[in-house]
């Protein structure tokens, strides 16, 4: 679990950056989804990793060597009337001893108050752009403050994206933060095993959803950590099918990308196994291919190697198993030049994880790619989807299959946190014939 201390650590680490400048960061507004209805609320993930505090109507503010308290917050105060509606709120009491605020203020008085705190503040560091209605409030707070000018007043002169400094740190990832992905995979793991066991001919797809969303509930999740893509047969070609609502036939493949939100951070696990309980032969050798370049791809994640790395291994490794099945001609390395293999691979193989799906952190620093360091955590995903054409022998059409894992990398090399998923064609016929 991560504690204050964790939470005061990311903020010291981000304020040795900010220096005589000032950072402020909203979290989430809540989102409507129809008439009176509202989505399930999630915080910002910025301002969740510096704070901890989940509640909306929020903003968290950080000011380097300001003697009354350099980090406050803006929340909603406690209400009785609408705690018995919506549950409880921390309130400003709750904000200082419960998320070690040095100071809290009611959100209705944030207009009084935060132009203020920008008063002779070099730089303001936000994530100008992702709320625009907060960005009009905050330029409008720093014309009120230029205004003063003539008081001897000092206004910000500059605005800095955030995201360059913050988004560095979060793509490291501590001890507290380890252990929230470990439990994200664990549970997203035992979703997976829950959907191949009881998984049958005749079934819908979002039978299996429900399946899977069982298991992420059951196991703590406050959320699938995005929309579960149940495609069965062809849809399994659409990279983001998220429909969900065919039938599952008893002779096609089903991939399952799917995974739990715990504390949030994200799990994300891909599998692809027969509706039947058996492959098939031309699925399990494309499957075979799939999974090579899969295991190969892990193998080369470790501390210096390049983020691009594990694609170049994945792309390799498929390119020779589809020219070993005829359905490419030509050398490999030639192939691998042109890019044929785009035909049959058309996504990159990995992207970060942690707070979101698709996290933070640039994938290329200056002109090269990002080398990985320990505590990075991405995910490795080949895949093979066959698209239905008539250069291709039609035994081969719309047949899709994607191997996912999430792994860290240590100072050993990496660990896998998914692994416990089956992916060895036996391991996945055999937990399907056993139906545990």
């Amino acid at each position: 679990m991560t504690t204050v201390r964790d939470y005061a650590r990311r903020r010291q680490n981000l304020m040795q950056h900010i220096g005589d400048g000032i950072a402020i960061l909203p979290s989430a507004p809540v989102a409507r989804r129809n008439g009176d209805v509202l989505y399930r609320y999630r915080p910002d993930s910025d301002f969740f990793y510096l704070t901890g505090f989940s509640e909306p109507e929020a903003v968290a503010v950080l000011i380097p060597g300001r003697a009354k308290g350099e980090f406050l917050i803006f929340c909603r105060q406690r209400n009785s009337a609408e705690e018995m509606w919506d549950g409880h709120r921390a309130g400003l009491e709750g904000a200082v001893k419960g998320f070690n605020a040095d100071d809290a203020f009611p959100m209705d008085d944030i207009e009084d108050i935060l132009p203020g705190l920008l008063e002779n503040r070099s730089k303001v560091y936000c994530n100008l752009g992702r709320y625009p209605d907060f960005d009009e409030q905050l330029l409008h707070w720093l014309s009120d403050v230029k205004k003063r000018k003539q008081s001897g007043i000092s206004a910000p002169g500059e605005l800095v994206d955030l995201g360059y400094i913050l988004h560095e740190l979060r793509l490291v990832k501590g001890a507290s933060e380890i252990r929230a992905m470990k439990k994200a995979a664990a549970v997203s793991v035992a979703a997976h095993r829950r959907a191949m066991s009881r998984c049958r001919p005749g079934m819908f797809e979002y039978e299996i959803e429900a399946e899977l969303e069982y298991a992420f509930r059951q196991g703590g999740a406050q959320y699938p950590a995005y929309p579960s893509i149940v495609a069965g047969g062809k849809n399994a070609c659409i990279l983001h099918y998220i429909n969900n609502n065919q039938r599952l036939r008893r002779h096609d493949l089903l991939l399952i990308d799917a995974g739990a939100e715990i504390d949030c951070y994200c799990a994300d696990i891909t599998r692809t196994f027969p509706v039947s309980g058996r492959f098939s032969g031309r699925q399990k050798a494309l499957y075979e291919i799939v999974l090579a370049a899969q295991l190969a791809a892990i193998d080369s994640v470790s501390p210096g190697a390049s983020f691009i790395d594990p694609h170049e291994t994945a792309v390799r490794t498929i390119t020779i198993g589809l020219k070993d099945l005829k359905l490419l001609k030509g050398s490999v390395d030639s192939l691998v030049e042109k890019a044929a293999y785009r035909k049959f691979f058309t996504h990159r193989t990995s992207h970060w994880l942690g707070l979101d799906v698709h996290d933070v952190g640039e994938y290329r620093v200056g002109e090269a790619w990002r080398v990985l360091e320990p505590g990075m955590v991405l995910t490795i995903e080949p895949g093979i989807y066959v698209p239905q054409h008539r250069s291709i022998p039609e035994k081969w059409h719309e047949i899709g299959i994607r191997i996912e894992d999430d792994v860290l990398v240590t100072r050993q090399g990496h660990e896998v946190l998914t692994g416990e998923a089956p992916k060895d064609p036996a391991a996945i016929e055999a937990l399907m014939a056993s139906g545990n």
